[in-house]
């Protein structure tokens, strides 16, 4: 399975775009285009229902070597055979989440600002969600923070991966890189796209010569 640290493209598989019955198409089309981390998330679903879809997407994450995630749930973590949940600012504390899950999983905290970035890397989350960047269907009721602190964040918080999310596309997906965002999630465009494995693999390919140009330019000045 990929290290976080190796996850750049994080997908998620939200059930409120997908059917359950065409998920695990879905999944393995986003994982044949390149999605390093899948998510899967399902706000209106019972446990049952996440179980069984999750059951199928798993086998698929294993073969790709992608890390699959539980949203909201971090009971069903072991039950869905995932590699870890991921919770938002209003799901209680992180070690409760872990607690749950299994303490060898991973846990993911969503944040929305600096001050909420500082405090979910000091109670030991090993990634964290940061945006929206740009207003979005997925999330109506939040703000969109802009593209200000995404430099900031990634100096303050530079021990664990950073996944900027919300309102994220191809057209955008430049300029979200250029201020600074080194992995990206990447929900409604995707799973909307008419060819889903040609649009994931163009997002990857953005992602790819970003990060080769980081690497030049640190050569360049070390």
């Amino acid at each position: 399975m990929k290290s976080l640290p190796d996850c750049f493209l994080y997908g998620i598989l939200d059930l409120g775009y997908v059917d359950a019955a065409t998920a695990p198409l879905v999944a393995r089309q986003m994982l044949a285009g390149g999605v390093d981390i899948l998510q899967i998330r399902a706000k209106r679903m019972p446990a049952p229902a996440i179980v069984s879809v999750a059951e199928q997407i798993a086998p698929l994450c294993r073969d790709h070597g992608a890390p699959l995630i539980i949203n909201d749930h971090p009971w069903l973590v072991a039950r869905c055979h995932a590699a870890g949940c991921h919770i938002g600012q209003d799901d209680g504390p992180l070690a409760a989440a872990r607690d749950k899950a299994g303490p060898e999983t991973i846990a993911g905290r969503s944040s929305h600002s600096l001050d909420q970035a500082r405090a979910a890397r000091d109670e030991g989350a090993d990634y964290l969600g940061f945006g929206p960047i740009f207003a979005t269907p997925t999330k109506p009721d939040y703000v969109a923070i802009g593209l200000q602190d995404i430099a900031k964040v990634h100096r303050e918080v530079s021990d664990r991966p950073i996944f900027c999310i919300g309102g994220i596309k191809l057209e955008n997906l430049e300029q979200v890189l250029a201020a600074g965002a080194q992995r990206v999630v990447i929900v409604s465009d995707l799973l909307r796209a008419p060819d889903i494995i040609a649009y994931a693999k163009a997002c990857r390919s953005l992602l790819e010569t970003d990060k080769l140009s980081t690497i030049d330019r640190r050569r360049s000045t070390a």
